[in-house]
């Protein structure tokens, strides 16, 4: 059963990464060849292609919770689940629902090719670079911190100059962070159960391994910072920690709950580890409830909070919120696939999809809680 389950769920990757291509811009001179304007003159077809595509991820998402809450799956097998749904998911396109990657390295050629500022330059001003026909943030400056822009310079140095190389290394370096993320989770729970919760969470396979958003090597860092906590090492686990910070600022927010841990290691005093992460998912839900004072909520947001809840296992209700969220968060993209506009009724619809899953299953166990004590 287990085997045939891996095999469709296989298959269900394959059949995704194909169907990222039909995301390809007909600006990005650089897969000319597999543009087909089907997203663009098929806007339902897509629309429905892709909500039953997260509906599916879903619905394997449960599965794997089943079989590793049952004790089913072993960690040689999720591990494998993993590492095939990282190595499939590598080769799809990763502009499929965000630009971002493409920002990424515009700014990292500002910085290792033209050898300017990026903070200062952008790179629209340099005309005539083509990297400019498909980059939707030409006109911003650097807007992550110094850590990602010098991890930027890995697959840079490596691509020699082609951009189809770049790109698909810098995917490879956040699937590596993805990685690593998911062996810390292993390290810090010692329980499969966090492991699948995470790895194979649609989100934060969409959003890290699809789109390469550099929130999971952001997480890394700050996991990696409190693991090195718990094993005394506080030179190295501040060290990381101010990396962390430095990829995109949003874990600045958990400085009080880092010194915290500092200070209960100086003086030698016991503390709860599913109690720091208890309150590191507070602190990081809170950025991510404020992240439209910048812009928006994004989806990818969401990788912030989610690796700190599932961490905390007595936690039952900030689990399921947390799932909850992870389903809503991915129909964001609804609106804006159906209608290609931001504008119009389009934020409403990505207010409601957003909050409506969290709020059921919050409404859910307030009844439930109502009529136990009755």
């Amino acid at each position: 059963m287990k085997k045939i389950i891996g095999i469709l769920y296989f298959i269900f990757l394959l059949l995704f990464t194909f169907f990222s291509y039909a995301f390809v811009d007909q600006n990005f001179s650089y897969l000319k060849n597999l543009y087909t304007n089907f997203y663009l003159s098929n806007r339902l077809m897509t629309t429905i292609f892709f909500i039953l595509s997260v509906v599916v991820f879903f619905i394997f998402y449960s599965i794997f919770i089943y079989l590793a809450v049952k004790k089913k799956i072993d960690l040689k097998e999720t591990f494998l689940l993993i590492g095939v749904t990282a190595v499939t998911l590598l080769f799809s396109y990763p502009a499929m629902l965000s630009y971002d990657i493409f920002n990424y390295i515009a700014t990292g050629k500002v910085l290792f090719f033209y050898q300017e500022n990026p903070y200062i330059v952008m790179p629209i001003e340099f005309v005539g670079d083509p990297v400019l026909a498909f980059t939707h943030a030409a006109n911003k400056i650097a807007l992550y911190g110094p850590t990602w822009l010098a991890l930027t310079g890995i697959p840079y140095s490596i691509s020699f100059g082609h951009f189809l190389v770049n790109l698909f290394m810098l995917k490879s370096l956040v699937i590596i962070f993805y990685l690593s993320s998911v062996f810390l989770i292993w390290k810090l729970s010692r329980n499969i159960v966090p492991v699948v919760l995470l790895a194979l969470n649609p989100l934060v396979v969409i959003e890290s391994l699809v789109s390469g958003h550099n929130d999971i090597a952001m997480i890394f860092l700050v996991l990696l910072s409190f693991f090195l906590l718990t094993k005394k090492n506080i030179f190295l686990g501040v060290l990381f920690f101010i990396l962390s910070i430095f990829v995109k600022y949003t874990t600045i927010v958990l400085v009080p709950i880092f010194l915290f841990v500092i200070w209960k290691i100086i003086q030698k005093k016991q503390f709860s580890l599913t109690t720091i992460f208890y309150y590191c998912f507070l602190l990081m839900l809170v950025a991510f409830f404020l992240s439209p004072l910048r812009e928006e909520i994004y989806p990818w947001y969401a990788i912030w909070f989610l690796p700190f809840s599932f961490l905390v296992p007595n936690k039952k209700l900030l689990l399921y919120i947390s799932i909850a969220f992870s389903f809503g968060l991915m129909f964001r993209y609804v609106p804006f696939i159906f209608s290609g506009t931001h504008a119009g009724i389009t934020p409403t619809v990505k207010s409601i999809v957003t909050f409506v899953p969290s709020c059921l299953i919050l409404f859910y166990f307030l009844i439930k809680k109502k009529l136990g004590k009755t």
